[in-house]
């Protein structure tokens, strides 16, 4: 990409951003895919994808919503609502700060990791149900690319990513 905005975009440059509008459009579209079908399936999954990305955040180990927030990339505020509405539905509870107790961390109950895991199975069964409807050589190219979508994210989410 060209430093001096005003600069003409090279062909180099052509070439990255239709890569990139590429790859955009699959993974938006392989996204929307998963969650409509298995909503579609198994109509219990109703969760929004925010509150099961907190979810999943919190399955390592309990956080402080500030902590969840930066994590997550997301408002302070936004996150306390999105935790709100998980307590009231049982997955996460409140839990003593053990190094400050003017704060709360939220964790995982049993009923959010029971729901963080029937989430999980239901996805990897829609995935490998759709994955046996390729052919085994496109099977082999998903499988190939997963190292490097996977550096890709690390690079987007990481300390130097956007």
């Amino acid at each position: 990409m060209p430093t001096d905005p005003s600069a003409a975009p090279t062909s180099e440059d052509t070439l990255a951003i239709e890569r990139a509008q590429r790859l955009t459009d699959v993974v938006t579209r392989l996204r929307r895919a998963l969650r409509s079908s298995i909503r579609t399936e198994y109509p219990w999954e109703s969760l929004p994808m925010a509150q099961v990305e907190l979810l999943q955040t919190l399955a390592a180990a309990p956080l402080r919503v500030g902590e969840l927030a930066a994590r997550q990339r997301l408002a302070p505020n936004t996150v306390s609502g999105l935790v709100g509405k998980l307590l009231d539905a049982g997955f996460v509870d409140r839990q003593a700060d053990p190094g400050d107790r003017r704060t709360a961390r939220i964790g995982l109950t049993e009923a959010g990791h029971q729901q963080l895991t029937d989430w999980r199975e239901a996805h990897e069964r829609r995935l490998a149900g759709a994955l046996d409807t390729l052919s085994a050589a496109d099977q082999a190219a998903v499988m190939a690319a997963l190292p490097a979508l996977d550096r890709l994210a690390r690079a987007l989410t990481g300390p130097s990513g956007p």
